[in-house]
């Protein structure tokens, strides 16, 4: 199955939480889950005002979807991140958080060089970003400690870019390191598994779910 093209709030509506996939707005009264009408599961048969009792399977497989469509990843890419923290030394829920978080589509939505994730893609794949001085197009490049990542020197990606950081200086996590003057970053250490801003999500039940 393809990338899901639908309305991204559809997914909000499905996990019964917000998973912020369009920026600013989700933080709005226009958000779906802020209306009383709309906060209920998507489809024809969804019964309205309540939410089934889910089974243990069911319970598992809604943290994985979550997780998922959080960051905007692919079964295939999240099970290749899976087996990785697998291998890691850490608990593997944390390197599971820890991995998904370099990828570069993260860093820069959080930058603020993009208003979401999926913005950033768009952004990282028109050829605006650069990483240690060269194209990156791939959203899932991980970064690591000591990569630059600077917009491209261009009016018209100059120009955009300073435009969504708008004024002032954004606030980013401890991990990352801004110049907003010449709009280049710095990774000046990997994420901890705290970084992760995932909606309530619990690792844990993932892990028990993908390592059957």
């Amino acid at each position: 199955m393809g990338r899901y093209l639908g309305p991204a709030c559809r997914q909000c509506r499905r996990e019964g939480k917000k998973l912020h996939l369009k920026g600013v707005r989700c933080e709005t009264a226009k958000c779906p889950l802020e209306r009383q009408w709309r906060n209920f599961p998507p489809g024809m048969h969804a019964f309205r005002g309540r939410r089934r009792q889910a089974s243990s399977y069911g319970v598992r497989l809604r943290e994985k979807q979550k997780f998922k469509r959080y960051y905007g990843l692919l079964e295939r890419q999240f099970m290749v991140y899976f087996r990785m923290a697998e291998r890691a030394r850490i608990n593997t829920g944390d390197a599971l958080l820890i991995t998904v978080e370099r990828r570069l589509d993260n860093v820069v939505h959080k930058l603020g060089f993009a208003p979401s994730r999926r913005a950033a893609r768009q952004v990282i794949g028109h050829g605006h970003i650069h990483v240690n001085g060269r194209k990156v197009n791939r959203p899932g490049y991980l970064v690591s400690v000591g990569d630059k990542i600077g917009a491209r020197a261009t009016e018209s990606s100059q120009k955009f870019i300073r435009a969504t950081l708008g004024e002032g200086t954004p606030q980013v996590q401890p991990w990352l390191s801004l110049d907003v003057s010449r709009l280049e970053a710095q990774v000046v250490a990997l994420p901890s598994s705290e970084d992760a801003q995932v909606p309530a999500v619990q690792t844990q039940l993932i892990v028990e779910m993908c390592s059957r």
